[in-house]
Formats: C-alpha cells, sequence, structure tokens
C-alpha cells in the first residue's frame, strides 16, 4: 500500500510539472499571439478576430493547469501571522482541516466541471464570438486542472499533515 502511494505521489508530481511547464508555454505563447494581433491591428489595418479570445482560452487553462503544480511548489499564499498566534498544535489541525476543505472544494469544482466539459461536448457548444471555438475545450482543462489540484490536496494532506500528525513530529506544514 505504501510502496503504490508513493508511486501515485510521484507520478503526480511529475505530472504536475509537466503541466507547469505547458502553463508556462501557455502563457508565451499567449504573449506572441497578443503582440502579432498589435502589430497586424495598429500597423497593418487587418485586425483579426480571433486572437483575443484565442489568448483568453489560453491564459484560463495556464491558469488551471498550472495550478496543482503551484500548489506542490508552496507558491500559494500563506498568511504567516496566523501560524505565529496559534500553538503548533492547534495550526497542525488547522492546516489539516483547511486542505481537507480545499480539496472537498477542488473535487467539486472538477466534477461539475467535467460535467459541463461533457455536456459542452454532446450538446456542440461554442463560444458566441466570430470565431466560434467549442467550449468543450476550456471546460476541460478547467476540469482537469481542478482535479490535478484536488489530487495534489490529497497527497499534501497525506504526505505533510497526517503523517507529520501521527507520528507526533513537527508542526505539520507542507
Amino acid at each position: 500500500m505504501i510502496i503504490a502511494w508513493r508511486f501515485f505521489a510521484r507520478a503526480l508530481a511529475a505530472l504536475n510539472l509537466w503541466m507547469g511547464y505547458a502553463a508556462g508555454l501557455l502563457v508565451a505563447v499567449s504573449a506572441l499571439v497578443l503582440t502579432w494581433e498589435v502589430l497586424m491591428r495598429y500597423f497593418l489595418g487587418q485586425p483579426s478576430d480571433w486572437a483575443l479570445e484565442l489568448c483568453i482560452l489560453m491564459l484560463i487553462a495556464s491558469t488551471f493547469l498550472a495550478a496543482a503544480y503551484t500548489l506542490a511548489a508552496k507558491g500559494h499564499v500563506n498568511i504567516d501571522i496566523v501560524d505565529a498566534v496559534f500553538p503548533a498544535g492547534v495550526n497542525r489541525w488547522r492546516l489539516l482541516l483547511a486542505d481537507a476543505g480545499a480539496a472537498g472544494l477542488c473535487g467539486f469544482v472538477a466534477a461539475n466541471a467535467w460535467r459541463f466539459a461533457a455536456l459542452a461536448w454532446s450538446e456542440g457548444w461554442v463560444s458566441n464570438s466570430t470565431w466560434g471555438p467549442k467550449l468543450w475545450i476550456p471546460f476541460g482543462f478547467i476540469a482537469l486542472g481542478m482535479t490535478l489540484l484536488a489530487l495534489q490536496y490529497l497527497v499534501q494532506i497525506v504526505d505533510a499533515r497526517l503523517v507529520p500528525l501521527l507520528a507526533g513530529g513537527r508542526d505539520g506544514r507542507a
């Protein structure tokens, strides 16, 4: 069981790292597309009807794909003053409950995003713009990102919260 958990945690970490790279690439491509759009619009007088929406979709995808990597890399906002106010024992439980709540919320959003992605796919939903990209694509990225984030919270709960708490060790911080 422990070997399977370690394998799962390492595989998720590797996947989240690649999702972080993909998110960075999407941001860079979005910057290039927007730069191209500005040059075409203002210097050549040939605006596009798809560039802005494509960039918005790429930034949505990058935000959700990078979320789990950001959590794993401890890049999310943390309010350190709260740690200083409460004793270590209270902080261990507070962090565990906060992670459990966040994991539950992420799981709820992921489940609904998967449902919307499937509905958008089956119903053929498209954007109202003239370009009209299929909406299952952004819903799919939201669903994938929130699923990975919920799974990363699960790994953090087990490895950084429960194991130290049950061992009576450190303060249970990630």
